[in-house]
């Protein structure tokens, strides 16, 4: 990837002949693993839904189209810290009111794909059948090892270092004050926006509350507290062995899946349909088409490796961070296949909480599996904070 600019620059990528020749030959010299006999997705990957969807990767799947169809995204490259950092920004259409800027922290196994079905519905609600007023400026970065952003040289940056970046970048983009909102590790991220940039985040909006984390004496916790956190335990026991693995060798890892297409594939989608509102049948949520665009951008720019080590940057932070409550306003929507819903108790305990919903549907994957639900509700949480961060922006990314 070539340097990266001082000031925001166009960026559209795309992937050469070579490199598509080559992954073609890669998927269809697939060497397949035994799996027993009707043991579907209950040992992980299941061995028949991999071999379609691979077939259809090698012979089917039209990169360039998906290519052409990001490429229609405002997409720029700009240098941070010495790093160069892929976003999405994306201004209000037509505003009739005060724009607040918006900014989306995505998580893994993804990166800006997370957010591309709810861009336009966010800086164009008037275009789709909501109020033109609740208009935002979106900016939706890459976090670095993720996507088309540069994978740190050194150590990889922890999600406090992240929020650093990110307040950076609002400040080249002209904005003083904005809105954060995000899942997953961008929840993560949006957290560390409120706690160590209160005077530019205007309100915090979360679809989880992470991993739950106590430092005190659980007995000053409500029994509902309690309980969550022996769910969290068990998720861990149950489903966490990928978190173990990122989190102490993610290297080993990093060989086989940069490596094998049909290896990294089987990485990602798994947690797709895991981790997903789709009653265990993953079409239900994803296209091949959506999930292969989703499992290309990590190919291409081979960022498994580099994205899995921000796990162990995050296992590292001081157990004194975790204690810490944010005090600009925040809310939460916990959508019902989430991985871990907490109780109201924990949520207020750790946040100054002025708003939590529940939507009827969607997962892990809220912003992608339910656009127009995941829509709503920023519109509706932010707009009583749109006077109070609606400022000009810079034309550099014009």
């Amino acid at each position: 990837m070539s340097a990266a600019p001082s000031r925001p620059e166009p960026f559209a990528p795309r992937a050469s002949s070579a490199e598509l020749s080559d992954l073609r030959t890669r998927l269809h010299a697939t060497r397949w693993p035994d799996a027993p006999e009707d043991a579907g997705w209950s040992l992980g990957t299941d061995l028949s839904f991999l071999r379609e969807l691979v077939a259809y990767w090698a012979d089917g799947f039209n990169w360039p189209a998906q290519e052409a169809r990001l490429a229609r995204l405002p997409r720029f490259r700009v240098g941070l810290r010495g790093l160069g950092i892929h976003f999405v920004h994306a201004r209000a259409v037509a505003p009739a009111g005060p724009v607040l800027p918006l900014l989306l922290g995505h998580g893994w196994p993804d990166s800006f794909w997370r957010y591309t079905k709810v861009i336009p519905l966010l800086a164009d609600p008037g275009a789709h059948g909501a109020d033109p007023a609740d208009a935002f400026d979106v900016v939706v970065p890459d976090m670095p090892g993720y996507g088309y952003s540069d994978r740190p040289r050194g150590a990889p940056l922890d999600s406090i270092a992240v929020a650093g970046l990110w307040a950076e970048l609002m400040s080249v983009l002209g904005y003083d004050r904005f809105g954060a909102a995000g899942g997953d590790i961008g929840s993560h991220v949006s957290r560390y926006l409120g706690l160590d940039h209160p005077d530019r985040v205007v309100a915090v909006h979360r679809t989880d509350a992470g991993v739950p984390i106590h430092t005190g004496d659980p007995a000053d916790l409500t029994p509902e507290e309690r309980a969550w956190l022996a769910d969290g335990a068990a998720w861990a026991v149950a489903e966490g062995a990928y978190a173990a693995m990122h989190r102490s060798k993610p290297q080993t890892a990093a060989f086989g899946l940069t490596d094998s297409p049909a290896g990294l594939a089987a990485w990602i989608v798994e947690k797709l349909r895991a981790w997903s509102d789709c009653d265990g049948e993953v079409e239900r949520r994803f296209t091949h088409d959506e999930i292969l665009t989703n499992v290309m951008i990590y190919w291409l720019t081979g960022t498994i490796g580099s994205s899995m080590r921000m796990y162990r940057a995050n296992s590292l932070i001081p157990l004194a961070q975790h204690a810490r409550r944010v005090e600009v306003p925040s809310g939460f929507a916990l959508f019902p296949r989430d991985l871990l819903r907490p109780p109201r108790a924990w949520l207020e305990r750790t946040a100054n909480v002025v708003r939590v919903t529940e939507p009827p549907r969607g997962g892990h994957f809220a912003a992608f599996e339910e656009p127009e639900l995941y829509a709503a509700e920023l519109r509706e949480f932010f707009r009583p904070y749109r006077a109070a961060g609606a400022v000009g922006a810079v034309a550099a990314a014009d």
